[in-house]
């Protein structure tokens, strides 16, 4: 049987397109390897939001293509596939600047992909034009046995594009404008995963809460109703979702918040900056006192809400001023997890073009006092669980013997002492320790439970 070797860059898409790239090849006879020297199918399956995200292809193409080389020179073939953002901006530019590539194929377009490694037998090809049919429609589902071995926690795309054209971003050019599979795919996507022990579901999307997928009833769903339906499904017990726009946070998803048990209370909504005059910079389209106001309203339907969130430093035109609003915003919301970077212009991106670009040292200088508040809320958040009992989803051995680990509400990593629970189970952990990346707990028995 032929190997597959699958890098994927970036976002949790990519991790969901990578599995499903496999799935597809797998009907073409290609099992999956970890190893990439002796794959005969290599595919790097990039992102492009990062700063100089197409040079770091290029430099790993060219690793990939000595190895190629070299399994040649044993007579051992090796195909190589440019997939995901970076393939869908650069396109044929790829091929010319690296001969050894044999397929360059857009995030919309993997689904041609065993069609496209035939026809590159004798011509190299380019295949980034959106495509008019849905690429779910042709994606053959996972063996059973393949989605068991994924684990009890899983992602099921809903939603692709994005309509926002927030300045700094390049994903409207990579991939598309926004389009919602339609709510009796997602059942049956949901149906198969529990089915198959998944306990966890992740909703993704580039904007994930602009969903408004057509209903088997023939009316338009709202993410909020589809999270109700979803929560339904036999053996889900888990729901949750990212990543949200503040624009799309409507009543029906906020309420959603406190009305499903499923529905964890930890909410990644990227706000991107404190300041107004960066926000319209940006294209955001909200203010910082309107995001702050979206969060109470959140907190008032679900008061245990723990918020993630994104932020960059450095935006063409940012004052100390911008970014000492930046710092009070994240002091007055408070975080339990964020990501933060500088700002990097993307080619293509009207940001890029803007003027009073930021020196590189005030941006690292501002990134670094950013992510000193963001960690020290992080590790207080996480310190603050110490002494309550969570309900934790166990997914796979400690890194101990007798040790079992698994995830909080709130996404944090758990460890305790147990030998009677298996995989997949939902526990009551009594938090004794906080470390810095994981905590540390007791299971707390049934009986014990009303006095926890």
């Amino acid at each position: 049987m032929k190997k597959v070797f699958v890098k994927s860059y970036g976002c949790q898409m990519n991790v969901y397109d990578a599995e499903r790239m496999t799935d597809m090849l797998a009907t073409e006879g290609y099992s999956e390897t970890k190893a990439m020297e002796e794959a005969d199918l290599v595919i790097l399956n990039t992102c492009h939001i990062r700063e100089k995200a197409a040079e770091k292809v290029y430099s790993e193409l060219g690793r990939v293509r000595e190895l190629k080389q070299e399994r040649e020179a044993s007579g051992q073939e090796t195909r190589i596939v440019v997939a995901g953002c970076v393939a869908q901006a650069e396109g044929k530019e790829i091929l010319r600047r690296q001969p050894a590539v044999d397929v360059v194929v857009g995030p919309q377009n993997y689904h041609h992909l065993p069609d496209l490694l035939r026809k590159s037998r004798s011509e190299r090809l380019v295949d980034t034009e959106f495509p008019i049919e849905d690429k779910f429609d042709h994606l053959p589902a996972p063996s059973r046995a393949k989605t068991i071995s994924r684990g009890v926690s899983a992602f099921l795309t809903i939603q692709e594009g994005c309509d926002k054209f927030c300045t700094f971003c390049v994903v409207p050019y990579t991939r598309g404008a926004e389009v919602s599979r339609p709510v009796a795919k997602i059942l049956e996507e949901a149906h198969r995963l529990a089915e198959a022990g998944v306990r966890e579901l992740t909703l993704i999307g580039q904007n994930v809460n602009a969903y408004h997928g057509e209903g088997p009833d023939g009316a338009v769903w709202s993410l909020g109703r589809l999270l109700t339906r979803l929560a339904e499904v036999p053996g889900i017990a888990r729901l949750r979702y990212t990543t949200s726009h503040p624009r799309d946070m409507d009543d029906e998803l906020i309420a959603a918040h406190g009305d499903l048990p499923a529905l964890m209370p930890y909410l990644h909504l990227p706000v991107q900056s404190g300041s107004d005059r960066i926000l319209d910079l940006m294209n955001r389209k909200h203010t910082g006192d309107e995001y702050r106001r979206l969060i109470e309203r959140i907190r008032k339907a679900q008061p245990n809400l723990a918020l993630s969130s994104d932020f960059i430093v450095g935006f063409p035109g940012e004052t100390d001023r911008d970014f000492e609003d930046t710092m009070r915003l994240v002091a007055d919301v408070g975080f339990a997890s964020s990501f933060s970077f500088k700002y990097s212009p993307r080619p293509g991106t009207p940001a890029a073009e803007m003027g009073e670009q930021v020196p590189e040292a005030v941006k690292a200088e501002r990134l670094a006092r950013l992510q000193n508040l963001l960690e020290t809320q992080r590790q207080a958040f996480n310190h603050g669980t110490v002494g309550q009992t969570l309900d934790v989803l166990l997914e796979k051995p400690g890194r101990h013997p007798g040790q079992i680990a698994g995830k909080s509400p709130y996404l944090q990593p758990v460890q305790f002492e147990s030998d009677v629970h298996r995989i997949g189970e939902v526990v009551t952990v009594r938090i004794v320790r906080a470390g810095s990346n994981s905590l540390f707990g007791e299971w707390v028995k049934p009986g014990d439970r009303a006095a926890a």
